[in-house]
C-alpha cells in the first residue's frame, strides 16, 4: 500500500526559518523536512537539534539537510531567506532581498516542484508577487496573517475576551500602510456595533487608532529587544501550513493576488481567504465602509509603487 507522506522545505533556516521548522517538528504537522541555507553548517546544527525534539513526537518524523533537488516531491516550500532587517519599514528591505529571492526563484523553477509556496520574506506582500511572477507557482504571503492576530490580542486585552472569538482583520500591505477594518470586527458573533450598544462599558473605551499603531509597531517593539521576530511569524506560517494539509477550508488573512477584489487587479495584498489543500481556494472581499476602501485602495497602490519588473 502506497502511504502518501507530507513533505515540506524551509529555506532559509534563521531565526524565522529555524522557529517554522521547530513548530513543524513539535506539533507534528509533517512528516519529512527538508532544511536548505546558504551556512551549511548552520542547517546541520538545526538538523540534529531537530531531530532530537522529533524523538519526543507522536509519530515518526524525518529531518534532513538538503539541497534544491530534494523539492520534486516536496509539497510546501517555506521561503524565509532574507537579508539584513531595516528598522521601522519593511519596504527598505526589498533591495537587499530581491537578490536573494531572484536565485532562490531560479533554483526552485529548475525542480520538478509543482507545490505551495508559503512566503516570509519581507517586504512581504511585494516579494509573494515578484516569486509568483518568476516561478508561476502558487504562492501565499503570510501578509497580515501576524498583524490580525496582534489585533486579536489587543482587543483580548482590552475587553477581557479570549482572542479565540473575537473576528478582527487588518487589511492591504504588510507594513505601514496596513489598516483595522473595524466595520467586520466581532466578538463572540455579535458585532462590534451591537456590542457598543449592550450597556455593558466593555467596548465604549476601545481606542481603534491607537490600536492600529500598537499593531503596526509591534514588530518593531519586538525588534528593538532581540533583533528579530521570529515565534509569532513562525506559528502563522504553520497556521497556514495545517490549513493545506488538513484541507480545513479556514478563513485566515494572507496576501494573495487580488483578482478584481477591492477593485484591484494584478497586486498582492492581504485579505481574508479561504485555506485548503490547493492553498488560496477563494478570496473573500470584505464590504468595506467607504472610509475603509479608500485606505484599502492607498494601500495597494503603496505596494504597487514598489513591485520590481520582471524579465
Amino acid at each position: 500500500m502506497s502511504i502518501k507522506t507530507r513533505k515540506v522545505a524551509v529555506i532559509g533556516v534563521g531565526r524565522v526559518g529555524s522557529h517554522v521548522a521547530s513548530h513543524l517538528v513539535t506539533k507534528g504537522l509533517c512528516d519529512e523536512l527538508v532544511l536548505i541555507d546558504t551556512d551549511v553548517q548552520k542547517a546541520e546544527s538545526h538538523r540534529i537539534d531537530l531531530r532530537d525534539c522529533a524523538a519526543f513526537g507522536a509519530h515518526r518524523l524525518t529531518v534532513t539537510c538538503g539541497d534544491y533537488a530534494d523539492l520534486d516531491d516536496a509539497d510546501i516550500v517555506v521561503i524565509s531567506a532574507s537579508g539584513p532587517i531595516v528598522e521601522e519599514e519593511r519596504l527598505l528591505e526589498l533591495d537587499n532581498n530581491l537578490s536573494i529571492v531572484s536565485d532562490v526563484a531560479a533554483k526552485l523553477k529548475a525542480t520538478q516542484f509543482n507545490g505551495i509556496v508559503i512566503s516570509i520574506t519581507n517586504p512581504c506582500d511585494v516579494i509573494a508577487q515578484y516569486m509568483h511572477a518568476l516561478t508561476g507557482l502558487s504562492v501565499i504571503g503570510t501578509g497580515t496573517l501576524i498583524d490580525s492576530a496582534r489585533l486579536r490580542a489587543a482587543l483580548s486585552r482590552e475587553t477581557g475576551i479570549s482572542p479565540r472569538y473575537i473576528q478582527a482583520y487588518c487589511l492591504g500591505e504588510h507594513g505601514n500602510s496596513q489598516f483595522v477594518a473595524k466595520s467586520h470586527i466581532s466578538f463572540m458573533g455579535v458585532s462590534l456595533e451591537e456590542c457598543l450598544q449592550d450597556g455593558s462599558g466593555r467596548f465604549e473605551g476601545l481606542d481603534f487608532a491607537a490600536l492600529q499603531k500598537e499593531v503596526i509597531g509591534a514588530g518593531w517593539d519586538i525588534y528593538r529587544g532581540k533583533l528579530a521576530t521570529e515565534f509569532g511569524i513562525s506559528t502563522a506560517a504553520c497556521e497556514l501550513i495545517d490549513a493545506i494539509f488538513h484541507d480545513d477550508a479556514r478563513v485566515l488573512p494572507c496576501s494573495t493576488m487580488l483578482k478584481g477584489q477591492y477593485g484591484q487587479s494584478d497586486v498582492y495584498a492581504s485579505t481574508p481567504c479561504v485555506i485548503g489543500k490547493d492553498g488560496v481556494q477563494t478570496i473573500l472581499e470584505l464590504n468595506l465602509t467607504q472610509e475603509e476602501q479608500a485606505l484599502m485602495t492607498q494601500s495597494c497602490e503603496i505596494i504597487k509603487q514598489h513591485r520590481p519588473a520582471v524579465n
